[in-house]
């Protein structure tokens, strides 16, 4: 029921940084948790940061930890990922995700198409 719109992503020298933002559409927005995944060709999609909705509770994989960090506007209805020290491993296709609760447990409700982030070595 929430339409997703992903953008930010781009090309970037490793050790750069780069923030993706995902505009939510839809009246529930601030009631649902949000979270950021990620693909890389060949490779099955795998979580990378959640937060809860009201923003309070944010989780992130041990491979972005310290260096990537997600926050949410609830009053813009837009979910961002701040990303650091990029490194080439972080080449992939960014999905941002609505969960279908408040906390991102359970099944993903909406998906975004997808920016794609690629850092160069």
């Amino acid at each position: 029921q929430v339409q997703l719109v992903e953008s930010g992503g781009g090309l970037v020298q490793a050790g750069g940084s780069l923030r993706l933002s995902c505009a939510a559409s839809g009246l529930t927005f601030s009631s649902n948790a949000m979270g950021w995944f990620r693909q890389a060709p060949g490779k099955e999609r795998e979580f990378v940061a959640a937060i809860s909705w009201r923003g309070d509770s944010t989780f992130v994989a041990d491979s972005a930890k310290g260096r990537f960090t997600i926050s949410r506007d609830n009053a813009k209805n837009t979910v961002y990922l701040q990303m650091n020290s990029l490194k080439f491993e972080d080449t992939a296709v960014y999905y941002c995700a609505a969960y279908r609760g408040p906390t991102p447990v359970g099944s993903i409700g909406s998906w975004g198409q997808g920016t794609q982030v690629t850092v160069s070595s």
